[in-house]
């Protein structure tokens, strides 16, 4: 598996080079993104990849210096989980 970088998303790509997942985000004003969509082929799923592409988010935020909002449920429920991820939340 291959994770990439795209236009407002995160991907990732499996070994035949097919795209398997994403994690999608909206760029609100200069220093924040929505997390607005994070899903996982049915063939691909259990593996923990959307749990790695909400990281890729968070760590993409980290090193931009912009805060995230994540409105997708499964972003929500990560973002519940991991209080690292607390730091680059935007405010409630």
């Amino acid at each position: 598996m291959e994770y990439k970088n795209g236009e407002n998303r995160i991907y990732v790509v499996n070994d035949e080079g097919v795209e398997i997942g994403e994690v999608t985000f909206v760029p609100t004003g200069e220093d924040m993104f929505i997390i607005d969509h994070t899903g996982v082929d049915d063939s691909a799923r259990g593996q923990g990849i959307a749990q790695e592409l909400v990281k890729r988010a968070v760590e993409k935020a980290k090193s931009e210096g912009k805060k995230i909002i994540p409105l997708c449920p499964f972003a929500k429920s990560e973002f519940s989980k991991k209080p690292e991820y607390q730091e680059v939340q935007a405010a409630k």
